[in-house]
């Protein structure tokens, strides 16, 4: 018997879900992804608070995103095995309990301990997004999916700016107390309004675990979503990996408070993300994900422009719609990619969802690397070149084949 076959549901969900499972699925999301790049801003403090080393400091977004890496692969799995809102819930439960010895760590190795734990509870996130999906008929599952990942979207985006913002008026341990604070409110709403979930499965958690190639091999539209979610994440991290650097020099001119203030403006292009599933759902997949990629590209042309331009204002006004347009055409592709590989196997929703996230991930990876590369090499109108390329490669491929785009 093939875990297809042994993996059904034991109950069929609604056709709808309640409003409010959806709106707190974006916010749990959305709350529990700054966890993941909160140490970004707040390396510095923590590691001259710890009189940690630069390779130490390091350390600590690494095991962080690490973390975060193998829970996607070793926990979301356990959707298609274990009942899904007690998973959810303990998995959470695990994320406060290590925000709060983050938040109390008193030396190097009991933080980087606690960050790493933290990362892999974070995949608490992917449990998240499949049930929500489970419970929307499919022809409105793009507009549920796209809610959520707006909540996602934001998340990341304020993360950064949130951070920086709470470790000024308190600390760095501030950050992580008021992060457990605010999963513990989000573990109370969870446990009132997500359903139950119950997979009926004979097969074993190895046997899910060995079933990632199969899936992978067998569901061409898993692998061409996770291809163009990685092209277009790489663009996104390449992006503003590298233009924190490009900001504090003319024609911008930004200082930290700036920076921050700018990250904001990136919020507004989580705006689409409703748009997209909507019209997802209405046979518009295809149009849609060609209209992203081109975005992409015309974004990331317009931001070189921007820095070569001598007006500060003009130059800061023209950088803001490049990178709001950014946005919006990776969080396109993004749910886009999201709503298509949840119409997959239900009976395999989790292992999908774990593989698509983690393979974006792997593109974001490949992006802050290049960012860093181009940077060396040609300074910001190369980053932009390399950013615009990932969006190309997306563009390519919708030329190519039409996989995933119904």
């Amino acid at each position: 018997m093939t875990i297809s076959e042994a993996s059904k549901l034991s109950a069929t969900p609604p056709a709808t879900t309640a409003r409010p499972v959806i709106w707190i699925g974006a916010i749990s999301t959305g709350v529990i992804v700054t966890n993941l790049f909160a140490p970004q801003i707040l390396v510095g403090l923590i590691s001259r608070s710890l009189d940690m080393t630069a390779w130490q400091a390091g350390l600590i977004s690494t095991l962080t995103l690490l973390g975060y890496a193998l829970g996607l692969l070793l926990l979301v799995p356990l959707v298609d095995l274990v009942e899904n809102k007690r998973l959810i819930l303990r998995t959470l439960a695990c994320a406060i309990l290590a925000a709060v010895a983050t938040a109390l760590a008193p030396t190097t190795l009991l933080l980087l301990v606690a960050t790493f734990i933290l990362g892999a509870c974070c995949a608490a996130i992917q449990m998240v997004v499949p049930l929500v999906a489970s419970m929307v008929a499919p022809e409105r599952r793009g507009q549920a999916i796209g809610e959520v990942m707006s909540g996602l979207m934001i998340g990341i985006l304020l993360s950064r700016p949130a951070a920086s913002l709470i470790a000024d008026a308190w600390s760095w341990r501030g950050y992580y107390v008021v992060s457990a604070i605010l999963m513990t409110l989000l573990a109370g709403a969870l446990a009132r309004y997500l359903p139950t979930l119950r997979p009926a499965t004979t097969v074993s958690y190895g046997a899910l675990l060995r079933s990632f190639p199969r899936l992978l091999r067998e569901e061409p539209v898993l692998r061409v979503r996770a291809w163009t979610a990685a092209l277009v994440m790489a663009s996104f991290t390449a992006f503003w990996a590298a233009v924190a650097l490009r900001l504090p020099d003319a024609p911008f001119a930004l200082d930290a408070r700036g920076i921050a203030l700018f990250a904001l403006i990136g919020v507004a292009g989580a705006a689409a993300t409703p748009l997209a599933g909507r019209w997802g759902d209405r046979g518009l997949a295809r149009p849609m994900l060609i209209g992203s990629h081109l975005l992409i590209i015309g974004s990331l042309a317009l931001c070189a422009w921007a820095g070569v331009i001598e007006s500060r204002i003009a130059a800061l006004l023209v950088l803001s719609a490049g990178t709001i347009l950014l946005d919006v055409g990776i969080t396109t592709d993004q749910t886009l990619g999201r709503r298509a590989v949840n119409l997959l196997r239900p009976e395999a929703r989790g292992r999908i969802n774990g593989l698509f996230v983690a393979l974006f991930f792997v593109g974001g990876a490949v992006g802050a690397a290049s960012a860093s590369i181009a940077w060396n090499f040609g300074g910001w109108t190369m980053v932009c070149v390399v950013a615009a390329a990932f969006g190309v490669l997306g563009f390519v491929t919708d030329i190519a084949t039409t996989t995933g785009t119904s």
